[in-house]
């Protein structure tokens, strides 16, 4: 696949007003008399003058990239630059991807549940922690139960570990006004199954 070759890195000064690029600098933009030089597969050649690096890096038909800009002298790298930049955008679109498909499921309990009510929610919470989905369990006191703090800890332990060969705790039991909550978050090697109805399902916000 080509990829078009990096054009130079347009640059504003202040006085002239508008945004500096955070575009690095690459080859005939890079105005220092010497750099450290690292190669394409990563070595380091060393400290070299800047005419000697744009040489290297036009005989091997690539670019001059300024990588650390701060370093004294200045690291610059020979790459593609246009393959490096679109490389770099395909990595940012995915991890965009990912962070949309992110969501928490929410599923509520209370402390007194009986067998099979709390059979029906630990179902769901095992099948959103399937589907690869992070899961906010809350615990809901009501009247004279919230003097029993510990029925709601009880319960949520429980179910932690009814499910612990799915998820863990990624946020232990805490009290939150009239509720307990508690974070479980699938483990990362779990392969994320198909997505199927799920009882009384409840989506949170996406997490950011």
């Amino acid at each position: 696949m080509g990829y078009p070759r990096a054009p130079v890195a347009q640059q504003r000064s202040p006085n002239r007003g508008g945004p500096i690029t955070t575009e690095p600098r690459i080859n005939d933009r890079i105005r220092v008399p010497e750099v450290r030089l690292v190669g394409p597969n990563g070595e380091q050649v060393g400290i070299v003058r800047i005419d000697d690096a744009l040489k290297v890096a036009q005989e091997a038909d690539l670019d001059l990239v300024e990588v650390a800009p701060q370093a004294r002298p200045p690291v610059c790298k020979i790459m593609d630059y246009g393959k490096y930049k679109y490389e770099s955008a395909q990595k940012a679109r995915e991890s965009r991807r990912n962070q949309q498909l992110t969501v928490i499921k929410e599923q509520k309990l209370r402390p007194k549940i009986d067998t099979h009510d709390y059979e029906t929610k630990k179902r769901n919470v095992v099948r959103f922690l399937e589907h690869g989905h992070k899961v906010r369990v809350t615990i809901m006191f009501r009247g004279r139960e919230q003097s029993r703090p510990e029925l709601g800890f009880r319960l949520l332990q429980r179910l932690a570990d009814d499910v612990t060969e799915l998820g863990f705790v990624e946020q232990s039991p805490k009290q939150d006004g009239r509720n307990m909550i508690m974070l479980l978050a699938p483990h990362k090697n779990l392969k994320p199954r198909p997505k199927v109805t799920v009882e009384n399902e409840a989506t949170a916000p996406a997490e950011s």
